[in-house]
């Protein structure tokens, strides 16, 4: 069983939730697949116990001694790739029109490293993760990658929770597509409000069990109306509403999950919240 967190905009409080959530399921295998900005493992204590180099595509590269300066590469570059017969690797595609048009074979495609992936074993649990290199893609290749390495540690079937990357591109689709149930993070602004929009429409379209979450719910409780009859319309389930709570920033100024402060407000509702999702994942 898999549950993805996303959300339609970075900001929501999406890796809170998650990490409160992982807290409350206990054991369970976690995925961080927001890979331009893993944070999910900074919660806790561990050592890695697997690291691997992930390749993510292929970058043009120019053999000098074959090279006779005759021009045909650069002008056929469509990204601007190629100045001066050097190969700038932040605008290469590695797309290979310049190896086609090349009369000495003197450029070949190589494999570009384009992040490190881990599997870090914690006192909570397995963590997968990535770490990004400067420039790198965030591919749906690299989230597969991350996905497939929590399968392989989970071997008794426990349930697994996917922290999502923000948004709705190729990233978010390869951290939704295959799994149970998605719980889709939102805030009451416009802004979250339409990008909510936009996310459960994506789910949609995957044909995923969708549910939503509205966090800091008592900041706007006109846009929070709007979200609920939008909900409602499309025949969605309201999985829980969170207020806004002073101590969530405390917690994660103190990197501990929102959880292991009892006094919050935040934390009764999210664990509301989890009952309610339980539901469905039985």
């Amino acid at each position: 069983m898999e549950l993805v967190i996303v959300s339609g905009k970075g900001g929501t409080g999406k890796t809170t939730i998650a990490t409160a959530i992982s807290e409350l399921a206990k054991d369970v295998i976690r995925v961080d697949c927001d890979v331009d900005a893993p944070n999910l493992y900074l919660f806790y204590k561990g050592h890695d116990i697997q690291k691997s180099k992930f390749i993510g595509g292929k970058k043009a590269s120019i053999d000098e001694k074959l090279c006779i300066k005759c021009g045909k590469c650069e002008s056929v570059c469509k990204f601007k790739a190629i100045d001066n017969f050097t190969v700038n690797p932040f605008s290469c595609e590695g797309c290979g029109a310049c190896t086609l048009v090349c009369p000495q074979n003197a450029i070949e495609l190589k494999d570009e490293k384009t992040a490190d992936t881990f599997v870090t074993k914690t006192d909570k649990g397995i963590i997968s993760r990535a770490e990004m290199d400067i420039g790198g893609d965030g591919s749906g290749k690299l989230i597969n990658s991350l996905r497939e390495n929590g399968k392989k540690f989970n071997k008794d079937n426990k349930l697994t929770i996917i922290d999502g990357s923000p948004g709705i591109g190729c990233p978010v689709m390869s951290s939704i597509t295959g799994t149970d149930v998605a719980l889709v993070v939102t805030e009451p602004t416009e802004s979250g409000f339409q990008d909510l929009i936009r996310i459960i429409d994506l789910c949609n379209h995957f044909e995923i069990l969708t549910m939503v979450c509205i966090n800091k719910y008592d900041v706007n409780y006109a846009i929070t109306n709007k979200i609920e009859k939008f909900i409602e319309s499309r025949n969605l389930i309201l999985a829980g509403k969170i207020p806004y709570d002073d101590l969530v920033m405390k917690s994660i100024n103190e990197i501990k999950p929102i959880i292991c402060y009892e006094n919050s407000k935040a934390k009764d509702a999210i664990c509301d919240m989890w009952d309610n999702i339980k539901k469905f994942l039985n």
